[in-house]
């Protein structure tokens, strides 16, 4: 059978006993903050379990895409080093929601298995929690199974919990021998490949709380969940899931890339170079689908979190292509291999492939900058220790490859690993908690106008203490009274019963205003929340004293908070247009939301073109004018915000009840900001720069409003003060090249010196003749000028080309005028003939023009005979 007929018989027996099958929850797990990655099939229905939500149906089955790499489910250092661990699983599942339980588990689990697959009985073994007496009996009773292969068990093997909260309860696990020694229990649960579990039937009946108590669920729930690849090679004769058509394609996938072959025939602990080589290609296989289907369900590699979970995944895979030579990146060539055969089941890695590729293809090249410098690091690192017979590498040096490298330290423990070395990580850890205090200490905000404790609220003097009711959303000017009252050097800090004054939150900055008494303005300072009470910071006055139970006027500044509404509001439409344009796995990072400008930092592999960023501002204002209202769901219950689609992400922390923004059906998203009333309030959003701020993290900041003008008359400026230097420029330009011009004039004036000195005389009359360098008719003009000036009694001939054309000047003494008769424009008339041209001019000066340069040496010497002549 492939391993789709297998998947599809299971999906069959299921809909055959009433289940509906459903399809894969994603593998991120949005909207619990418990889970970095859905680690189950039960992830999805976990509110049923707890009794807060429910289904249409009361039986379903599936295949759900599971990740495990992080908490209390973390197979990552078994990967590629056994046959049958993997990062990223499918996990077949049954479940009944109040309705069936251990009897019909344990039953259609035995029949699936021995009747429909034809697994050999006396193969099988089942196991039971060790109070269990109900489940043990359900074994005996509902299967032939022989009665010495049910075994019992503690909570390490056999009570399921989904994490350190939340449903749980007693398992019965079904595991084969598929060693010659069939028939010895002492291979169960032992961790060895000859004897692996193959489904867990999960009865649910529990909810651990915070406190780690176990209580009883409102009804008993069946959830099951059957390894697909293991059954896989279960039922396809294989001794490594590796060895499946699961993989297979795959491995040949990598053998093509590399050049190098896989020996199915070669045990998984052979130590070989052909076992190295085959440990390597089982993890890049391996994690190739973690990465695939992780980021086409929204996530990316990054810093923190889930983010930096596929980080380190990658880069274990990126070091492990170097044990096949593979120092270009080649993960991303990998994954049209894995669509092809995953995508009919799951279509959303077709859909999202060209996304995929281009951020494990990011993420590659990032890593491949510092991978071979680190790697001869270590392995100096090794040679040194080595030698001074140490077998642990110091915290220090592990560190060293983490920060200036990017070798996450359980890649630098499998390093260690195949060198005989074990790390501090001990060492490792107290550095990494020293560098997040510096990094926690370094962001702390130290512009507060005064120090407010959370125990301060203690000495405040009270008429009554109660929450400050915030009205903030729907005014900006409340009448209040001071229910709480301390005076701190020269300011006084009040409480308020009710406040439209917002305390800066999820990157919104507080307000500004004033507290009115008697028409006396008092500015508030600062602001802060303690205890659910807003505190108001003014300065003392000697006007009047300020005392408890007075009544007040409280007034944001308007346009201040109208700025900083527009700027917030433009974030939500931001994050839905980046997401749009760039890709669904783009989450918000940080921001912050002043009067001035918005700063919103996202998560993404790449810089944005020029083009992207264009198509985002474009999209945006396009939304604005849309007029979209706000719909602003206040102090809703948490899981009615989630099944109202509201956008949320891993990390964030969100309380029973939320505020969700919602403007029109385009973008909703928990927030507890202030926010217009409908998206043309906004204006104009405007981009001012984007840039990098951390490896796959993003920032743009940009205007809104009152902003945009105030950007557009900036630019209008710096256009009015560059027009300015231009001209400037343009001035200083030409005066220059008039200087540069009279120099090289004057410089050419010199060659007139040579030209006086050799005179030939005609008929009494002194001629001056000669050729010139010049750049342009007026210069040779010039250099006539010059001439006549010099020759006191005379004619002179002056021919250059200039511009691949044949100029002539020629002057007459005014003597030889009167006397002689002479004409320049007649003698200069005539001489032009000779290069094909003509011109003239009067007595004095006159120029010409002609067009063969090649004769302008016989010009020259033919002036001689047309001045005979002439006279």
């Amino acid at each position: 059978m492939t391993s789709n007929q297998i998947r599809q018989q299971f999906l069959d027996f299921f809909a055959e006993r009433g289940h509906k099958i459903v399809p894969s929850a994603p593998v991120i797990p949005h909207g619990d903050p418990t889970l970095l990655f859905t680690n189950a099939g039960m992830n999805q229905f976990k509110d049923v379990f707890l009794g807060t939500g429910s289904r249409e149906y009361k039986r379903a089955a599936d295949t759900q895409k599971c990740i495990r790499v992080s908490g209390k489910h973390n197979d990552l250092e078994e990967v590629g080093h056994d046959t049958y661990h993997h990062t990223f699983f499918e996990m077949l599942g049954n479940w009944s929601f109040g309705d069936y339980y251990k009897k019909e588990a344990i039953a259609w689990a035995w029949e699936l298995l021995t009747e429909v697959w034809k697994l050999p009985k006396e193969r099988l073994w089942a196991t039971v929690y060790r109070t269990d007496d109900e489940a043990f009996q359900y074994w005996k009773s509902e299967t032939d199974i022989n009665p010495n292969h049910i075994l019992k068990f503690d909570e390490k093997d056999n009570f399921w919990e989904m994490g350190e909260t939340g449903p749980c309860g007693p398992c019965s696990e079904i595991h084969i021998n598929l060693s010659d020694d069939y028939d010895n229990p002492m291979l169960v649960n032992a961790g060895s490949p000859l004897c692996i579990e193959i489904w867990n039937l999960v009865f649910i009946q529990y909810h651990r709380d915070e406190t780690g108590k176990l209580n009883e669920l409102p009804a008993r729930h069946v959830d099951t969940g059957m390894g697909f690849e293991r059954i896989t090679a279960v039922l396809q004769g294989k001794k490594s899931n590796y060895d499946t058509d699961i993989f297979t394609p795959i491995i040949s996938a990598i053998e093509n890339l590399s050049g190098y072959k896989y020996d199915y025939a070669l045990p998984a602990e052979d130590k070989s170079e052909q076992g190295v080589v085959n440990i390597a290609m089982r993890v890049i296989a391996d994690h190739i689908r973690t990465l695939t289907f992780a980021i086409a369900d929204g996530a990316i590699p990054g810093n923190d979190g889930r983010g930096y979970v596929l980080r380190r995944i990658l880069r274990r895979a990126s070091r492990y292509g170097r044990k096949l030579n593979l120092k270009e990146p080649f993960l991303f060539k990998i994954v049209d291999t894995v669509v092809k055969n995953f995508s009919h089941v799951f279509p959303e890695i077709k859909e999202n492939q060209n996304n995929i590729e281009r951020i494990i293809n990011a993420e590659e090249e990032s890593f491949n900058v510092t991978l071979d410098r680190g790697l001869e690091l270590f392995d100096s690192l090794i040679e040194k220790l080595q030698s001074e017979k140490k077998t642990v590498i110091p915290g220090s040096e592990v560190f060293k490859l983490y920060d200036t490298y990017g070798f996450p330290v359980d890649l630098t423990n499998v390093m260690a690993r195949e060198q005989g070395f074990t790390i501090d990580e001990d060492g490792f850890n107290k550095l990494m908690a020293e560098q997040k205090a510096r990094a926690r200490k370094s962001a702390r905000d130290k512009s507060t106008a005064t120090s407010l404790k959370n125990d301060s609220i203690e000495d405040f003097t009270f008429v009554e203490k109660a929450p400050t009711q915030f009205t903030g959303y729907d005014e900006l000017k409340s009448e209040a009274k001071i229910i709480g009252l301390k005076e701190d050097g020269d300011n006084i800090l009040l409480v308020l019963d009710n406040s439209p004054f917002y305390v800066e939150a999820g990157g919104q900055v507080s307000d500004t205003g004033f507290i009115i008494i008697d028409g006396i303005k008092l500015p508030v300072v600062n602001v802060a929340k303690l205890d659910n009470m807003i505190v108001h910071v003014v300065n003392k006055s000697d006007e009047f004293k300020l005392e408890p139970g007075m009544n007040v006027t409280v007034q944001v500044d308007e346009k201040r908070r109208w700025d900083i509404m527009r700027n917030h509001s433009a974030t939500h439409f931001l994050h839905k247009a980046l997401r749009e344009i760039l890709g669904t796995h783009v989450q918000q990072s940080g921001s912050y939301v002043g009067p001035d400008r918005l700063r919103f930092d996202f998560s993404h592999f790449e810089k944005p073109s020029r083009q992207q960023l264009e198509q985002i501002e474009s999209l945006i204002n396009e939304k604005l004018r849309e007029n979209l209202p706000l719909i602003h769901h206040r102090d809703i219950p948490f899981e009615q915000a989630k099944e109202m689609g509201a956008l949320m992400f891993f990390g964030d922390k969100y309380g029973e009840n939320v505020n969700v923004v919602q403007f029109g059906d385009y973008t909703m998203e928990f927030c507890g900001g202030t926010h217009v009333k409908n998206s043309s309030q906004i204006g104009l959003f405007k981009i001012i720069s984007e840039s990098s701020i951390a490896s796959g993290v993003r920032r743009i900041e940009a205007v809104t409003g009152a902003g945009v003008e105030k950007f557009i008359k900036e630019q209008e400026l710096k256009i009015a003060r560059q027009e300015e230097l231009y001209n400037n420029l343009l001035e200083e330009k030409k005066k220059l090249e008039k200087e540069l011009s009279d120099l090289k004039l004057k410089e050419k004036l010199s060659a007139l010196d040579n030209i006086m000195a050799n005179p030939v005389e005609i008929n009494g009359v002194r001629l001056f003749k000669g050729r010139v360098a010049v750049d342009t008719m007026d210069h040779l003009k010039s250099m006539g000028d010059e001439l006549r000036l010099k020759i006191k009694s005379g004619a002179g001939l002056l021919i250059s080309e200039v511009d691949g054309k044949v100029g002539i000047v020629c002057v007459v003494s005014d003597d030889l005028i009167k006397e002689k008769k002479l004409s320049a424009g007649n003698l200069v008339g005539k001489v032009a003939k000779v290069v094909g041209g003509g011109g003239g001019g009067r007595p004095h000066l006159a120029t010409a023009g002609g067009k063969d340069v090649g004769r302008i040496d016989e010009a020259l010497s033919a002036v001689d005979n047309i001045l005979k002549e002439m006279l």
